[in-house]
């Protein structure tokens, strides 16, 4: 099961700005849920057809980003302590300048503390 997807709507992006038609939008940041597992706490595989998470949660934008590889950006967003203080986080994706879901990542359930800070990361990879 792929729990990570790249949207339709950044694959229709993507290649109308390698046709020269648009201006591919930037990443800006990073949006959590709880929408990621069923009832039973198991992984729901993300689909290319979402334009937003199953359950968001919050919208921030992303602390910057690095190239790891020369194909392979990793974005990095934190959430401080009282930021989604006593949510499960289960899903996160990236967003750009239009507000547009380009992926989706699907996860275990993650508790967070009023008292941690946590540094979430998504590698975009080509």
């Amino acid at each position: 099961m792929a729990n990570v997807i790249i949207t339709k709507a950044a694959r229709e992006k993507m290649v109308k700005a390698r046709a020269g038609a648009i201006t591919l939008p930037i990443v800006t940041g990073m949006v959590f849920g709880d929408g990621g597992v069923d009832e039973n706490g198991e992984v729901i595989a993300p689909v290319e057809e979402l334009t937003e998470l199953r359950h968001e949660l919050y919208r921030k934008a992303i602390d910057g980003y690095t190239f790891i590889e020369d194909t392979t950006c990793r974005y990095e967003c934190t959430l401080s302590e009282p930021e989604l203080a006593g949510a499960y986080i289960s899903e996160i994706g990236l967003y750009d300048e239009d507000g547009d879901i380009l992926c989706v990542k699907s996860f275990k359930k993650k508790g967070k503390d009023d008292d941690l800070e946590m540094t979430y990361a998504l590698d975009d990879i080509f």
